[in-house]
């Protein structure tokens, strides 16, 4: 079976990591300026954030700097990197591309701020949440990558996790702030999968 040098997969997925925090910085900048109107954080949402962010990062880190975790690792073909990397790159275009519609509208918490106002344009004209989209197709890309059961698979537990509990929330947030133009949208549209789901 042909297959990637392992260290070769471990550095694609720490630029696209690297890459991924690169996106993020400027709009948080952004984020801090605007005044919260609609504050849901809780800690529930904190502890959920704290669980995405060690299956996401710190697990992966962990992987990659060291030995650790190497009893548990597996085996995949060649095809199936290439495949990572495929995931890897259209999760940052779907993670810029999501900031950059969003604009001063994003937040990284259940919050509202002032002047924030419904986008249903860019890639929020298919789906309403690309971000969580991008962040699932992250989680793809880390078990294509970095093949261990647990710094591979981390992704996926602390994405489901997030998802399940969260989304339900973002979605009656903005259903109270912008009740029917939201459920319009909401009508229209599919959560993470165009046409589909």
């Amino acid at each position: 079976m042909s297959k990637m040098n392992p260290l070769t997969s471990k550095i694609i997925f720490i630029i696209g990591m690297i890459l991924w925090l690169l996106v993020r910085i400027p709009y948080q900048k952004e984020q801090k300026k605007n005044t919260i109107v609609d504050d849901r954080k809780t800690i529930q949402e904190k502890l959920v954030r704290l669980l995405l962010l060690i299956g996401i990062l710190f697990l992966p880190l962990i992987y990659v700097l060291s030995p650790w975790l190497n009893s548990v690792n597996y085996q995949l073909p060649i095809w199936a990197n290439v495949l990572g990397i495929a995931a890897l790159m259209l999760s940052l275009w779907l993670f810029w591309r999501s900031h950059h519609d969003l604009g001063k509208n994003w937040s990284s918490t259940l919050q509202i701020r002032e002047g924030h106002t419904l986008t249903t344009n860019g890639v929020y004209q298919n789906i309403r949440h690309p971000m969580y989209a991008s962040v699932l197709l992250l989680c793809v890309a880390q078990a294509l990558l970095l093949p261990n059961w647990i710094a591979g698979l981390s992704g996926f537990i602390g994405f489901s996790i997030a998802y399940a509990t969260r989304v339900n929330q973002e979605e009656q947030m903005l259903l109270d702030r912008f009740g029917d133009e939201y459920e319009a949208y909401r009508q229209s549209t599919k959560r993470l999968v165009p046409y589909l789901f």
